[in-house]
């Protein structure tokens, strides 16, 4: 068995083809970076180290990489005979890898068994986005392509923080790790992933993760930040930042109990496992990996506004949630291209404007007021500065 897995790095290797070879697939990894396809193409073996209680070694063989940006043709090849295709490149890089997997289809029989496709992304429906990009990609073969495959979407959890120099290809992960996966598009022919579980709805699993794992994560980062603290386990050692975490954190749950009829016992476990993993010693992650990319993280359908907005929906506080949205709003990295435009925009939209623009909310939703009174409060204090 073979699976191709686009986006060769520590999640990659580190999580999805570490399961993938547990699965017994072969793994391709395909990546654009040449530094790192190169590395794991001299590389017999690697480590994935899981740190802290419980962790263990897990010793990866069997694999190799391509690079699809200098020769899409042995990717798309790759793809064509594969059993599985996976991807942990982010959402907004799976228009690049859909060529790939269009040409892969293309030189795929149609007489054998259909491709099975994941996208491994932190967002909603990732999969339905990658097939998506698909069919706009294959044009008038879209139809005859797509019949090659099937796509289900995954819920994925596992934090794979900032690697150590010199690690190599070896990869720093920790031990806890949940991948659900929607069973029905298989038709019972399930990939071999041990550890994995699948399920007939997956809209629990994505939204329990998202507004839990990342929500909690993200709020972490921009509140540690706005304390000057530089990582996560050290941020939630203060009682203030874990207060405003736990009662952001609150707020989603009572959404996902509201939305899905989840225990609400059971949610309450489930946000102090998290919190507990956050605070993990063994994992040197920092609010800067965690916090980058903020105008995504505070985008419609993601962490802080997706849950927010369910919430004022709802009738149901959201006032923590908008203070890690006003947290976010302060996230000054200039490392990172999204901080830096971040900051751009508030000093050079008015406060609706770069809230419609970048919440995405319509200006009559119930949450859009908050929001922009946020994004004002951000502006007078830039004014002030």
């Amino acid at each position: 068995m073979k699976a191709v897995h686009f986006g060769a790095g520590n999640i990659g290797r580190g999580f999805v083809g570490l399961l993938l070879h547990e699965g017994g697939y072969d793994v391709v990894f395909s990546d654009v970076a040449d530094a790192l396809v190169d590395a794991i193409n001299a590389a017999d073996e690697y480590t994935v180290h899981e740190a802290g209680p419980g962790g263990t070694d897990h010793v990866v063989t069997g694999f190799r990489a391509v690079n699809s940006r200098t020769d899409p043709a042995t990717a798309a090849e790759e793809v064509a005979s594969a059993d599985v295709v996976t991807t942990a490149v982010g959402p907004t890089v799976l228009r690049f890898v859909a060529p790939t997997i269009v040409a892969g289809l293309a030189l795929r029989s149609p007489e054998a068994a259909p491709l099975q496709v994941m996208a491994c992304e932190n967002a909603i429906g990732a999969t339905d986005l990658l097939r998506r990009e698909i069919a706009a990609a294959a044009g008038d073969d879209a139809e005859i392509l797509l019949a090659r495959a099937v796509f289900a979407n995954t819920a994925v959890d596992r934090i794979v923080p900032a690697q150590p120099a010199g690690g190599g290809v070896d990869v720093t992960v920790e031990p806890y790790f949940e991948w659900a996966i929607e069973a029905g598009p298989f038709g019972g022919a399930l990939p071999s992933i041990p550890g994995a579980h699948f399920v007939d709805d997956l809209a629990p699993y994505i939204e329990r993760k998202l507004f839990t794992v990342n929500t909690g994560h993200a709020a972490t980062a921009y509140f540690g930040a706005r304390a000057g603290i530089e990582r996560i386990a050290d941020a939630l050692a203060d009682p203030a930042i874990a207060a405003s975490v736990a009662a952001a954190l609150e707020e989603t749950s009572a959404v996902l109990v509201a939305e899905h009829g989840l225990d609400p016992a059971e949610l309450a476990a489930y946000r102090a496992t998290i919190l507990d993993r956050f605070r993990n010693p063994a994992l040197i992650d920092t609010v800067q990996r965690v916090g980058r990319q903020p105008l995504r993280k505070i985008s419609r359908h993601e962490r802080f506004v997706g849950p927010a907005a369910m919430a004022a929906e709802r009738g149901l506080s959201a006032e923590a949630l908008v203070a890690a949205v006003s947290a976010a709003l302060e996230f000054d990295d200039p490392a990172d291209e999204q901080s830096v435009e971040l900051q751009r925009l508030l000093r050079t939209e008015d406060a609706a404007a770069f809230t419609a623009q970048v919440t995405e909310l319509d200006p009559e939703h119930p949450l859009f007021p908050v929001i922009r009174d946020a994004v004002a409060a951000r502006q007078d204090q830039l004014t002030a500065d």
